[in-house]
């Protein structure tokens, strides 16, 4: 064979042909609907050979394998399962807002759309809301094509009475673009229509007036505000969200209503999850109490009536499919043939010159028939003035149809027509009835050539029989819109159970937390020679501060301590602390309580507790210690608290007022007790504790196994101005400890 048989291209040029032919046949012929009927190929072969099959809405089910068959065999050679999986959508009415598919058997759920049964089981036919794509398709109203294989004519378009397109909407993707367009209520949709049909200069503010958004098939509400709204139906492209509808009982939240296409089984995993990874803590059970009465009924528990159940809800609109967001981009086949993008404004506009070229085609083809019968009407009464002698004609004549042209001069349509007619019919034959017939045909011309030849009346036939579909088949609106949401994730410290916990920390430097303020912490184990170093109480939802000997601060959380039913764990390894540093507080509360800092060198502050906390593991430099000095336990103040009292280790005891103290965020501080210089630096004076004293306070001093107790009126005799030497105690000296001793009815914790 010889290299003049070949045609050379380019493997650029065949690829980029290709590729092309290939995008184009899927945005034109596969996943964008057309504007005029809304519907795909697939979705439009379906129900014209349902239609073919008889299925209409009055008639018996039949086997979905049946339909199925067809639409392969005849219209859409592609895979069954395809041409089903389109055909269950279109019956489904969680998916399709209002179905044009009829179904009978298990056609899956919201839960698992996918999981309806076979096409051998289940039975269809149409619903009545086909019939607006149908009803009028032998009626001469749009233009027909050639099948696949050339063997039968299918209908390019069908000549829907409504903009389905808005009330089902649908999704699609395609090459290099993609569809998605939300249902709509369908009074909503013929009221914007008609206003566009009276008042074609209407603006996007009028239609959004009756067009309030989108409307599904259930009543969770939409959130989108109205600046949203305006932008997504100007440009055709947009978002929006939908949320759960819920209502409170008791302690449980009661979901009714979920977002579209969204899965109650799903929803409840992602519930429960959280609740695993403990993000949930105020909720204590779920469960779906659903049925076929209330097919969507999720159920929260809560620990108790005091939860807020709406900041939960607001959680769980953040975190799980309680909530979606949706886009819009009203992609379409526009009337031209190829892909647009649509405002509202447009694509209403464009459908009504689809419909007005509908109606037209409908009245004229009417108009053909009528003419056709009156044509033969006129034949009909022609003859009748003389019917034995067309009887005559047709018994003797060799050629009946050419004589009765001859005689009667008619046409030869009127004389077939006549031929046609049976004898008997023939002699039976009532001028009256012709001749009521023809009048009745001849009003009817007059009207539609009417129709035809005024645009007014054309809008009101359109018109009216908008507003006959809205009185069949209207319905309120479902969706309810908001115009934003509060969803908004828990924050850890939100997500942590609040319990009370005790924080201990030991000498060693180990740290733990024990549920309770009930627990004693110097009757737990601690390891080897290790033993408590302090302790503090409050919160498991609170950071934890420790204070070590070199003045800095550092932030643990309370909830990711260790248990004290074990040893701990060195807090070096959740910091980065100085090497050879012992840790001396431990302190935990919330913004605004104070505590009493110092050192031995007998400098301090008064604090506030969000001064110390540091959200780095190095910490925040908090106490600045001058020479020689170490730093002392940290001491919370609490309201009540009038007096500082300070001891040094020689025995000399300082009370002044709380006042004389300032209030720092950090530094060195003031002088509490005076310690001479020389005799810190050599050890041989430094201030060993303080304490703090309301103004009904005892103050205990230990040294060893002794202790002396002061009333107030007692170490009112100490009482002097801060920074003086103090008094010595008798011949006290070695004080272990100061404490604060009240009345039982006051609180001792720390």
């Amino acid at each position: 064979m010889g290299k003049d048989q070949f045609d050379s291209i380019s493997l650029k040029k065949y690829a980029e042909e290709s590729y092309l032919n290939y995008a184009m046949y899927v945005i034109l012929d596969r996943a964008l609907p057309n504007v005029g009927d809304g519907l795909k190929p697939v979705q439009r072969r379906i129900l014209y050979a349902m239609s073919e099959l008889g299925l209409d809405a009055s008639s018996k089910y039949k086997k979905s394998a049946r339909t199925v068959g067809d639409v392969i065999g005849k219209f859409h050679p592609h895979g069954d399962s395809a041409a089903y999986e389109a055909m269950v959508l279109m019956a489904q009415n969680f998916s399709f807002k209002y179905p044009l598919v009829d179904g009978q058997g298990n056609w899956g759920s919201q839960d698992d759309p996918k999981s309806f049964a076979a096409m051998r089981y289940t039975e269809s036919k149409l619903t009545n809301f086909a019939n607006l794509l149908i009803s009028e398709l032998k009626a001469g109203t749009v233009d027909w094509q050639p099948n696949f294989d050339g063997s039968l004519l299918e209908p390019v378009i069908f000549p829907s009475k409504i903009p389905i397109i808005l009330l089902n909407g649908t999704s699609g993707i395609a090459v290099g673009m993609a569809t998605d367009i939300p249902s709509h209520n369908i009074n909503e949709v013929i009221e914007a229509t008609i206003r566009i049909l009276e008042k074609p200069k209407s603006d996007l503010n009028d239609l959004l007036k009756i067009i309030k958004g989108p409307d599904f098939s259930n009543d969770a509400p939409i959130v989108a505000s109205q600046e949203e709204l305006h932008e997504m139906y100007l440009t055709g492209r947009g978002g929006f969200k939908i949320q759960s509808q819920w209502k409170q009982e008791k302690n449980q939240i009661i979901i009714n209503a979920l977002p579209y296409q969204a899965s109650g089984s799903k929803i409840l995993e992602q519930i429960a999850e959280q609740m695993l990874n403990k993000k949930l803590p105020m909720v204590i059970d779920l469960s779906d109490e659903g049925d076929h009465m209330e097919p969507v009924r999720l159920v929260i528990t809560l620990k108790s009536n005091r939860v807020n159940a709406e900041d939960v809800m607001n959680h769980l609109f953040a975190s799980t499919d309680l909530q979606k967001t949706y886009r819009m981009n009203m992609n379409l086949i526009s009337l031209k043939g190829g892909p647009k993008v649509f405002s509202l404004v447009d694509l209403l506009k464009e459908w009504l010159t689809f419909r007005k070229d509908t109606v037209k085609r409908k009245l004229e083809h009417r108009l053909d028939q009528v003419n056709d019968r009156l044509h033969i009407l006129e034949g009909l009464l022609t003859i009748f003035i003389d019917l034995d002698k067309v009887i005559k004609i047709i018994r003797k004549s060799d050629e009946p149809k050419k004589e009765l042209i001859k005689v009667f001069k008619l046409s030869e349509i009127q004389a077939n027509a006549i031929l046609e007619i049976k004898l008997r019919q023939l002699a039976k034959l009532e001028q009256l009835k012709l001749e009521n017939e023809r009048n009745e045909l001849v009003n009817e011309e007059n009207e539609i050539e009417k129709i035809l030849k005024s645009k007014s009346r054309l809008k009101t036939l359109i018109k009216n029989e908008l507003n006959e579909l809205k009185d069949s088949f209207g319905e309120d609106r479902k969706s309810p819109i908001i115009d934003s949401t509060d969803a908004k994730v828990f924050s850890e410290e939100e997500t942590i159970v609040t319990e009370p916990v005790t924080i201990v920390l030991s000498k060693a430097g180990w740290i733990r937390s024990a549920k309770g303020h009930e627990i004693d912490p110097q009757t737990l184990s601690f390891r080897g020679e290790d033993s408590l170093q302090d302790f503090a109480r409050g919160k498991s939802n609170q950071l934890a501060v420790f204070i070590d000997s070199n003045g800095k601060a550092y932030s643990i959380a309370s909830h990711t301590l260790p248990s004290a039913r074990g040893m701990g764990e060195p807090i070096t390894g959740r910091l980065n602390a100085d090497s050879g540093v012992q840790f001396i507080s431990s302190v935990i509360g919330k913004e605004g309580d104070k505590f009493l800092i110092m050192n031995t060198a007998g400098y301090g502050y008064i604090s506030e507790y969000q001064n110390m906390v540091s959200n780095k593991k190095t910490g925040r430099a908090f106490m600045k210690l001058p020479d020689h000095a170490k730093m002392l336990k940290a001491i919370p103040v609490k309201e009540n608290h009038t007096h500082i009292a300070s001891v040094s280790n020689i025995g000399k005891l300082l009370i002044f007022k709380i006042d004389e103290l300032p209030i720092l965020g950090k530094g060195k501080g003031n002088k509490i007790i005076n310690i001479p210089k020389d005799k810190l630096s050599n050890g041989e004076e430094f201030m060993a504790h303080a304490q703090l004293l309301a103004d009904e306070s005892s103050l205990r001093i230990e040294v060893g196994k002794r202790s002396v107790t002061l009333k107030p009126k007692d170490w009112s005799e100490y009482i002097l101005s801060r920074a003086k030497r103090g008094k010595k105690v008798g011949k006290l000296i070695n004080i272990e400890r100061l404490i604060e001793e009240v009345k039982p009815s006051k609180d001792n914790s720390q």
